[in-house]
């Protein structure tokens, strides 16, 4: 059986409502290794679930007033919670990137949408640029009529002055690759007050997508959770 693109959009409409998007998908190959979907099979076709900009952002805020007592990772549950009940609706199993063992989100991200990563390590979008994220995946026991992703412009490629590469304090991003402990004891530090509040200075440093950049206060709620502040 073969999921009609009209089902797509109608699984696109109902994750919308809450600020969502469909960030692509496609079919795993007959002799690929793929998680089991909600029958306990190898699932056939895989839809990524996420975010452009900070459109979820009103909607997790309304939530999160309602819950009567603090949660750990809230934004991790509400979209569980989200997802999960889309899934249901549509029956599809229902994955997040915090799953353990992980599952190869980024992977499927490359090969969902043709995007290439950025020196910070987040995908590239040609739109959204670095303001972007995943949420979510569904998975179903059925194949999924969608488009191949056309290649894209990766727009690194074009970028000649880096200043992603420039702007942190401590030189976190390098070729190296990303110095973990070096940008927490910074963001925790007495001069971290700037990451703190107004998100990593690196990212906020790209020219691309800005009309996409997350406020202050959405960047400032990451930067907690990265630091546990």
């Amino acid at each position: 059986m073969i999921l009609e693109r009209s089902m797509v959009e109608t699984i696109a409409a109902a994750l919308s409502a809450h600020g969502l998007v469909l960030r692509g998908g496609f079919n795993f190959a007959g002799a690929e290794k793929a998680p089991s979907d909600l029958s306990g099979a190898a699932a056939r076709s895989v839809l990524l679930v996420g975010q452009a900009g900070a459109a979820p952002w009103p909607h997790f805020l309304r939530w999160l007033e309602k819950q009567s007592q603090p949660i750990d990772d809230p934004l991790d549950k509400w979209s569980r919670e989200v997802i999960g009940a889309v899934a249901g609706k549509f029956g599809a199993r229902a994955v997040s990137p915090s799953d353990r063992p992980y599952l190869p989100f980024q992977q499927w991200a490359i090969r969902a949408e043709g995007l290439k990563p950025s020196p910070l390590g987040i995908l590239m979008h040609p739109k959204y640029g670095l303001w972007h994220a995943y949420r979510g995946a569904l998975l179903f026991e059925d194949k999924i009529a969608l488009q191949e992703p056309r290649g894209m412009i990766h727009l690194c490629d074009t970028c000649l002055e880096k200043p992603c590469l420039k702007s942190c304090p401590v030189e976190a991003y390098s070729a190296d690759g990303f110095a973990h402990e070096t940008c927490l004891a910074h963001v925790r530090g007495q001069n971290g007050a700037p990451c703190r509040t107004g998100g990593c200075l690196d990212r906020n440093a790209c020219p691309y997508g800005t009309d996409y950049r997350y406020p202050a206060e959405v960047q400032a709620f990451h930067m907690a959770a990265f630091a546990r502040l």
